[in-house]
């Protein structure tokens, strides 16, 4: 019986950052990033932990790293604890099958979005604009049309409790250079359509997705963070999806949708989440990690 895992605790480890998901510990050479059981929707941090969900992401994660290795290089050191070094060994309860240790890196100043539909907060500003992040679009898009071509739509990296800004390439080209914006632009857009083409076929539309990267102290890219999990993806089944208006989801949609029921300010704190709720988001995860690797938890 896996334990819900809220915060982890590990006194004689090195904890560098607490996430809104991941905690991350520096162990000297590498960095130990270990996937809670956390929550966050609209940036707040929910009360309850979702059973599983930290084993889901990290699976998922491991899953798409391997299937893209021939595209870029990622972070991954090893995945099992017996691999990690001795000093994390007495605290397995709290990492097997949620924690990767990992290579260090310089995270780019941007989250690489790429979008082959238009949902969430693209779906908001097409509404407004006729675009997103500067990139026009045809004018008859209803909610959740597919595009015809994935997009790169970026956005700046918000502070914990803040909400992250979409940008244009232009604002990116800023921040990373012209020849960093460039190679991630390309390497984003051909992740997510492979990633999209093997969803499909497995039931499942990824609708869009956020990628980290960094840089390696030789100044070479490395894929960084998670990889097309249900935390930084938007899933819908394929058999239900239906363009016009939002799809049900196999992620946290289906708590923001019921968070959208109650009259909350969506700041802290957060409202309770009933058990039915939390039971049946824990299930959604597992669905999603099935459905995608075959894995069962």
């Amino acid at each position: 019986m896996s334990v819900t895992v809220l915060e982890t605790n590990m006194p004689t480890l090195n904890m560098v950052n607490r996430g809104k998901v991941r905690d991350i510990y520096d162990l000297g050479e590498h960095l130990l990033l270990v996937t809670s059981d956390r929550l966050s929707a609209f940036d707040v941090i929910m009360n309850e932990g979702i059973p599983k969900k930290g084993q889901v992401l990290n699976q998922i994660s491991i899953f798409w790293f391997k299937q893209m290795a021939d595209i870029i290089p990622n972070h991954i050191v090893a995945t099992e604890v017996s691999d990690f070094p001795a000093a994390t060994h007495a605290y397995r309860d709290q990492l097997e099958g949620r924690s990767m240790l990992v290579k260090k890196a310089r995270p780019l100043p941007i989250e690489c979005i790429v979008r082959g539909y238009v949902s969430g907060s693209g779906w908001k500003e097409y509404q407004q604009q006729g675009s997103i992040c500067g990139i026009t679009l045809p004018e008859d898009l209803v909610e959740s049309s597919r595009l015809e071509k994935p997009i790169f739509t970026p956005s700046t990296k918000a502070e914990l409790g803040a909400h992250d800004e979409n940008i244009s390439f232009d604002e990116a080209v800023k921040l990373c250079g012209r020849e960093i914006a460039d190679r991630v632009s390309e390497i984003s857009i051909e992740i997510y359509s492979r990633a999209r083409d093997f969803a499909w076929d497995k039931g499942i539309i990824i609708a869009d997705t956020k990628f980290e990267f960094g840089i390696m102290d030789d100044g070479s890219l490395l894929w960084i963070d998670e990889a097309l999990s249900p935390d930084s993806s938007r899933f819908w089944p394929k058999a239900s999806y239906q363009p016009g208006g939002p799809q049900p989801s196999f992620e946290k949609q289906f708590v923001r949708d019921y968070l959208e029921t109650l009259d909350w300010n969506k700041q802290a704190p957060p409202p309770p989440l009933p058990d039915e709720i939390v039971a049946k988001t824990s299930e959604k995860y597992q669905d999603a990690l099935f459905q995608l690797t075959g894995i069962k938890l």
